[in-house]
């Protein structure tokens, strides 16, 4: 019988089977992570990425400690969003996250790995997947309260291996108010039941714009539903506007300068979770 090495859901009885605990990465002897959150989607273009570093910066602002790591290895745009286009540095032994310029927020991200900014990352599944564990086992985070993870889109290999091997305390579904995005969501969600991560809410990204003369809110999806969530179980923590300020501070990367309350609550919410100890190598 051939092995997929998914002990989880193998009913048979092998000396290769592993228990859960022992498929997580430990973190390094310089690296003392707190928690971590990871920001998911079912597909890609609901703007995870701009949620997962919107809520790195009001970590920030709250004075958290925070890294981002960006575990969208073929489609990293988390440097460029905070001006960052320096190479990674390495001692041979850890690599050395790059630290922005305003909030002090940490990152690594598959950008900073490259010989020019536009080169594609041409590898296979399984060099992104490793990609993934360095990036968490290798990088010197030092102290830090909270490791937000931008993951990679959909339920495929990468996004299977970041949810088996990194202790995720919990994540955030981003999503946009539209009924095919709902049900793509729906597998994210079944996903994260199966790997057994604690699934903190949805932030729908996208979700109005805001009148820039009477301030109202424009509802721009005619066939959204009252409440599309309501099959989830699942809160909504958060409404994201489609903002032009935020684009255009993101084109030149200063997203750190863009500030809004719509993260209060869930930097609130992640400030009373719960969390197990961390493996420590």
């Amino acid at each position: 019988m051939s092995c997929n090495h998914q002990c989880e859901n193998c009913q048979e009885n092998c000396d290769s089977r592993v228990s859960k605990e022992e498929m997580l990465f430990s973190q390094n002897e310089k690296s003392d992570i707190k928690k971590i959150i990871g920001v998911v989607s079912g597909k890609g273009g609901v703007g995870k990425s701009m949620v997962s570093s919107l809520l790195a910066c009001a970590l920030a602002r709250a004075h958290f400690r925070v890294g981002l790591l960006d575990a969208d290895i073929t489609g990293p745009s988390i440097p460029h969003v905070f001006g960052i286009h320096d190479s990674a540095l390495s001692d041979g032994t850890y690599i050395y996250p790059a630290v922005t310029e305003t909030l002090g927020i940490e990152i690594i991200s598959s950008n900073m790995l490259l010989e020019k900014e536009d080169d594609p990352v041409l590898w296979r599944g399984s060099l992104i997947s490793n990609l993934v564990g360095q990036f968490y086992q290798e990088v010197r985070w030092d102290e830090k309260d909270v490791l937000v993870i931008d993951m990679p889109p959909g339920t495929g290999d990468v996004a299977l291996t970041a949810f088996q091997s990194i202790p995720l305390d919990g994540i955030l579904v981003v999503t946009t108010p539209q009924e095919l995005v709902s049900v793509i969501v729906r597998k994210a969600l079944k996903m994260a039941e199966l790997m057994e991560i604690p699934v903190l809410g949805i932030v729908e990204n996208m979700s109005y714009v805001l009148c820039p003369h009477c301030k109202e809110k424009i509802e721009i999806y005619e066939n959204r539903k009252e409440n599309p969530y309501a099959s989830f179980s699942l809160p909504v923590l958060s409404r994201l506007p489609i903002d032009p300020k935020l684009s255009s501070l993101a084109d030149i990367g200063r997203i750190e300068d863009y500030e809004t309350k719509d993260f209060d609550k869930i930097v609130t919410m992640i400030k009373e979770l719960k969390v197990k100890e961390k493996k420590r190598k």
